[in-house]
């Protein structure tokens, strides 16, 4: 069997020519700068030729439909086994995939709950029974001996209609008697029911006394009404007084009856589980009235109606006027003052005619209706662009829909139970706790149901084992994933992955210590082992110290980054590449080179911002003090609370008070201290755009300067072209085959779309007439095409372009391109695009600035530009606070809080805060302990 992956001649992007033989089944780790070349290696070559060997298999007839994918810029590779990628970027965005349904967990729940569970009443709450004919014709016997009874079958109950055709129906069928709302009546010709009223309907099938001698009749006539009524049967006794009996699932008080349990039962992705209120989202979302009117005080004409502002002259301000005037109120009339008529008029609409004045024909008028602000903002939702999306999303509430209370699923669904515990009790378990109830349900169950639910158990232990293997304890079932970072998301895949035991398969992971405290990455790390223990290749891209160290070979790809990389520096084991003269890696492994820890902690200007009584999700009611004019990190294991302390309440309380964001806050007492502070910044890894038309000179908004440089040379002018021309989304200048995309979209059905380079523009994104204007012998695409250490350099005498080029080379990314794809960057290559855009802005001093681990994707190297970046932003005046794992970027702030002392319902306290000295000198802190050894490791290299 080949042992080797043996890569000959890839040059894709910035790759080098380069050959190499990577080992299969083992464990390898590619390092390097940002930039260097590891994603186009790993990603880009392997992984798409992969893919295309795959699709190649398909038939030839199949081909047709899913197209072809372009071959990777590679002679040759040779050993190559089936790929699979888990990369960041791969996270879910739909509400409806949880953490259960992604691990296939929750998929064996349901059929735990569709064979072992006990149904119990939402009427009575006691046990559902199920009964046999036998069993019904004794109970009938026994209970009923020498009275008078009726045996009834339900046909209809509690609904609506005239039932003429039922009627008909049974009189064919030779039955004389109904029950209709509790009164007998003979069934006659064209009989029928008032068809706006609510009716029970039962058949009448005998009426008998019962007695021993006369059970064939009774056994006849109970198969009958079981037969008619579809597994019911109603008894009346002499007092009229009813009871039911069933051969399906029924409460013997009530009546009520459950259809026989199916898993799709309890899936919330199915019509026959999903609460019908919710359908099976948990949360309804709409725009509340108090998102419109936020301050009734004011007029329209002020801006009273938040999503609209300030009066203007357009459309729909005219028709509100038309509104206020048909009822006898003016635009300056506050919103208080409306009579609530008019309010609803305003929020819902009206199919009432209004008279509009017409702009174009002076004294004429138009008759029109209205059709309210909130339907109109809703519309906007679902056929806006994205900006708009993105603007209508702020008026927009979620709350725990009322009927399930967010548990997803319909009440019968939550009345079959387990251990005394439906499936969302169990789904909303932390995988801890989850894995206890496990170990112990065996013992709980009655022998029946332990021998359904023993295999059912097994696997899910099993795939639960997994998930706890990989750090993520304080994981529920049925947390969303799109709530999770993308570590955690590739550590759930891994998990699965590692579930499915495939063997023989390379794998290939994109940092997967993202998000991970250095007390779980022994976890990570033995997770990846057992991938590669079972049979499979594991090629991880990686910038972590102790996975480097624990790699079977380790390479190196730079040394530089964009065109100063793509070249292989060092390969081997971790310990022949620290021996590697030329790698810049080895020499942070080795401690020769190392971020320097301050010489002294910065105290700040004074002043004190307060959080008291933060209590949402796991935290535990507590109030936090940031010093502002500090560099503050937040640290603590997975799960801790440190999410939840700064993107769940601190900024959304930052927001609405700077900004007036209609998102608010997890639950909290106050905040002190706002007025020291003028404005707030989050810059996070969420994409810069989610399509391929965004990009980094768009982002930062540098390039509407460079078309406009574009539509001023005098070639453009000749021609009449205006900044328009220049642009890709805009029809005129760009090419009309792909829509300026550059690339086409084929659609995979059952595949992800795959993209491939516009066959008319080549991917230069415009047609040959925009393309014939030049600048310095540049055209528009070439300058798209430049990287942004090349465009600095290039546009070094226009100061409003070269700002931003030369923050954005500064901070490490000199090697992308201007018009490089947002759908291709990484999570921190968006964040460092957002921190560069920021810094050339110019600083107040007074901006508070919120980072989620900006080390993502970043080299030793690179964390040493990032923090002087990071320094200088707190040097003049402004407050950054990080959240962040790595203790190189922990060591150098000023002050430290430390959220645990574990993740989930163990953590959300403050366990220790401080210098990094003083959280090192911790005994209870899991951060102080891993501080505590890199500290000693300063002061070792420093002496």
């Amino acid at each position: 069997m080949e042992q080797f992956i043996r890569v000959s001649g890839a040059r894709v992007h910035n790759l080098k020519n380069i050959d190499i033989d990577i080992p299969r089944f083992r464990l390898v780790v590619i390092t390097g700068v940002s930039g260097s070349g590891k994603s186009s290696l790993v990603f880009d070559t392997l992984y798409a030729e992969g893919q295309r060997r795959y699709l190649e298999s398909f038939a030839s007839y199949a081909r047709n439909f899913l197209g072809t994918l372009e071959r990777p810029d590679v002679d040759s590779i040779e050993g190559l086994s089936p790929v699979i990628a888990i990369e960041q970027k791969t996270t879910s965005r739909n509400p409806r995939s949880t953490v259960g349904t992604t691990t296939e967990i929750y998929d064996y729940l349901r059929l735990l709950y569709a064979r072992a569970a006990e149904a119990y009443s939402y009427v009575t709450g006691k046990k559902m029974v199920r009964q046999s004919e036998d069993q019904i014709t004794n109970s009938i016997l026994e209970r009923f001996a020498g009275q008078k009874i009726q045996l009834l079958a339900p046909l209809v109950r509690g609904r609506k209609g005239h039932y003429r055709e039922l009627f008909k129906k049974l009189e064919k069928s030779g039955y004389t008697k109904v029950r209709v709302d509790g009164e007998v009546r003979d069934i006659e010709p064209k009989m029928q029911l008032d068809r706006y009223k609510i009716h029970d309907i039962e058949l009448v099938i005998d009426r008998l006394r019962p007695k021993a001698e006369d059970r064939h009749r009774l056994t006849q006539s109970v198969r009958k009404a079981l037969k008619e009524g579809n597994g019911l049967l109603l008894v009346i006794d002499e007092a009229g007084k009813p009871f039911f009996y069933s051969k399906r699932l029924m409460c013997p008080d009530s009546g009520i009856a459950y259809d026989d349990p199916a898993p799709n039962m309890f899936s919330f992705n199915s019509p026959y589980g999903a609460c019908p209120k919710c359908e099976g989202l948990g949360v309804i979302e709409h725009i509340p009235r108090e998102a419109i009117f936020p301050d009734p005080d004011l007029s329209i004409k002020l801006g009273a109606i938040a999503p609209l502002g300030e009066y203007r002259d357009i459309w729909i301000f005219k028709k509100i006027a038309g509104i206020l005037k048909q009822h006898g109120y003016k635009l300056t009339t506050p919103v208080k003052k409306l009579p609530e008529e008019v309010i609803n008029i305003l929020l819902y609409g009206s199919k009432e005619k209004i008279a509009v004045p017409s702009k174009k024909y002076p004294g004429e008028e138009w008759e029109t209706d209205f059709e309210g602000i909130i339907p109109f903002l809703e519309r906007q939702l679902q056929e806006g662009t994205t900006k708009i999306r993105d603007f209508v999303g702020e008026f927009v509430v979620s709350e725990p829909c009322p009927e399930c209370q967010g548990a997803r699923l319909k009440k019968e669904s939550l009345y079959f139970k387990i251990d005394g515990k439906n499936i969302a009790e169990v789904a909303a378990m932390d995988l801890h706790q989850l894995d206890a109830w496990l170990s112990q349900l065996p013992g709980r169950l009655n022998p029946t149901q332990r021998l359904i639910a023993g295999e059912v158990l097994k696997e899910i232990s099993k795939r639960v084992h997994f998930l706890l293997d990989v750090g993520l304890y304080y994981l529920t079932l049925d947390r969303p994933m799109r709530t999770l970072s993308g570590g955690e998301a590739q550590r759930i895949r891994l998990a699965t992955q590692i579930g499915t035991q495939l063997t023989g398969v390379l794998y290939l992971l994109d940092e997967p210590s993202i998000g991970l405290h250095q007390r779980d990455n022994e976890k990570l790390i033995r997770a990846l082992e057992a991938l590669r223990d079972i049979g499979n290749s594991v090629i991880v891209v990686e910038h972590d110290k102790d996975m480097m160290l624990v790699a079977d070979h380790l390479i190196d790809i730079g040394p530089g980054a964009g065109r100063h990389g793509g070249r292989v520096v060092a390969q081997g084991s971790p310990q022949e590449v620290m021996d590697n003269p030329r790698s810049a890696t080895a020499l942070y492994l080795k401690g020769e080179r190392q971020i320097e820890v301050p010489a002294k902690r910065r105290r700040g200007n004074g002043k004190m911002l307060i959080l008291k009584g933060a209590r949402g999700h796991n935290l535990k009611d507590i109030t936090v003090r940031f010093p502002l004019g500090t560099m503050i990190g937040i640290t603590g294991v997975s799960g801790s609370g440190k999410s939840s302390l700064i993107h769940h309440t601190l900024f959304p309380i930052l927001r609405k008070h700077f900004y007036r964001s209609q998102r608010d806050p997890l639950p909290y007492d106050s905040i002190e201290g706002l007025e020291h502070i003028d404005k707030v910044i989050e810059i996070d890894q969420a994409p810069i755009g989610r399509t391929p038309r965004s990009n980094p000179a768009t982002y930062t908004g540098v390039f509407t300067h460079i078309r406009n440089l574009f539509k001023d040379l005098p070639e453009a002018k000749i021609r009449g072209y205006k900044a328009g021309r220049f642009s890709f989304n805009v029809k005129g200048g760009r090419c009309e085959a792909c829509g300026g995309a550059g690339v086409k979209t084929i659609e995979m059905e059952f595949l992800p779309d795959v993209q491939v380079l516009c066959d008319v523009c080549k991917g230069k994104r415009y047609n040959r007439e925009t393309l014939e204007v030049r600048y310095k012998g540049k055209s528009i695409a070439d300058v798209l095409d430049m990287t942004i250490e090349e465009a600095a350099t290039f546009f070094e005498n226009h100061p409003q372009i070269a700002r931003y080029l030369t923050v954005l080379n500064e901070v490490g990314l000199g090697y992308l391109t201007l018009g490089q794809p947002a759908t291709t960057l990484s999570g921190g290559e968006a964040q460092r695009i957002k921190l560069a855009t920021e810094l050339a802005r110019k600083s107040t001093g007074n901006t508070f600035y919120i980072l989620d681990e900006p080390t993502t994707g970043l080299h030793f190297q690179d964390i040493e530009r990032l923090l002087d970046f990071l320094n200088r932003l707190v040097e003049q005046g402004n407050t950054v606070l990080i959240i962040e794992h790595n203790l190189d970027v922990i060591k150098v702030c000023d002050h430290l809080i430390d959220l645990g002392p574990e993740g989930g319902a163990q953590g959300g306290t403050i366990v220790c805060e401080g210098t990094p000295e003083e959280v090192a000198a911790h005994p209870h802190s899991h951060t102080g302990r891993f501080l505590r050894m890199e500290l000693k490791q300063g002061q070792f290299a420093g002496k």
